[in-house]
């Protein structure tokens, strides 16, 4: 006898459209889906979806058994629903993905006002928007966006950030300050050379950037310090020496209290549009906008 469960798998990956999708909203494995959906093939003796890179598409046997058994399974679950001895509804969940600086600036100090659950991940843009388009991530805080046809992310821009030179309060800037105001770039690059420098792995990039920006040419030199994130540079340079290539707002609180020195935010603007990169299908809309309102709040 067929296992009642191939169906509900069946029915998650038709409405879904991807095994991975489908394996979330189980709760179960991808590799878990697979074997059902494979078995229920054998058993029906008929190829049930067309499998791509991007979705599974239903054959003609795949919705004819769709429409066929459709209206019991949802009886089904409805009576699951009616009948099932918890009362207590299942919180909406929102999946997030961003740098790691950015979740305990922004988001950390208000998980504890949150009304729904919530699963962040930290990683590269490239494989946070991999996510993204894979239904694994909701939302994902990113400064680069991807332009990809018939794509189910949209890019909404909502602020800007800076790349900015700063320096550990115990560092000695007077040549620094000197040939800024001389507009001596020259001798500010010989001068910047001499330092100590911090930079993330993260963030190479804008050191790079920053670098051919504003003295139109490529850094000769690597840091001496690459640390994982901006957080443990910032830590670093309180109260000590070197300098550092970082995003203004990750900084800006620690400049106010005297904690590290703003020396210079560069002849030519260095900066990144952040972009609210999310799933038009997404389904929890409402907690979407919640944290949109605290980035939005929190970057002006």
């Amino acid at each position: 006898m067929v296992n009642l469960e191939w169906y509900r798998t069946f029915k998650e990956i038709y409405e879904n459209g991807t095994l991975t999708k489908a394996s979330i909203a189980l709760y179960a494995s991808q590799p878990g889906v697979s074997v059902h959906l494979n078995a229920l093939e054998a058993y029906v003796g008929k190829k049930l979806f067309e499998r791509t890179s991007r979705k599974m598409i239903p054959t003609e046997d795949g919705k004819f058994l769709y429409e066929y058994i459709i209206e019991s399974l949802t009886k089904l679950e409805i009576a699951e629903q009616h009948f099932k001895k918890t009362t207590q509804e299942k919180n909406p969940s929102l999946n997030i993905g961003m740098c790691s600086e950015m979740f305990q600036l922004i988001i950390e100090p208000e998980i504890p006002k949150l009304d729904f659950d919530l699963v962040a991940r930290f990683g590269s843009h490239i494989d946070l928007i991999k996510d993204l388009n894979n239904g694994i991530l909701d939302l994902v805080i990113t400064p680069k966006k991807q332009n990809e046809k018939k794509s189910l992310v949209e890019y909404i821009p909502f602020s800007k950030e800076r790349i900015v030179l700063v320096a550990g309060n115990k560092t000695d800037t007077t040549q620094l300050q000197e040939h800024l105001k001389s507009n001596d770039l020259n001798k500010l690059e010989d001068e910047l050379l001499k330092n100590i420098w911090y930079s993330s792995s993260n963030e190479m990039e804008h050191f790079r950037r920053f670098w051919f920006e504003n003295f139109n040419k490529k850094p000769a030199f690597k840091p001496n310090y690459i640390l994982p994130n901006i957080t443990s540079i910032i830590r670093c340079l309180n109260h000590g020496n070197g300098l550092a290539l970082v995003p203004d707002f990750l900084c800006r609180e620690q400049i106010l209290k005297n904690e590290i020195l703003l020396v210079w935010e560069g002849k030519v603007k260095t900066e990144n549009t952040l972009y609210f990169a999310s799933r038009t299908d997404l389904k929890y809309k409402k907690e979407l906008e919640t944290i949109k309102t605290i980035f939005k709040s929190k970057m002006k």
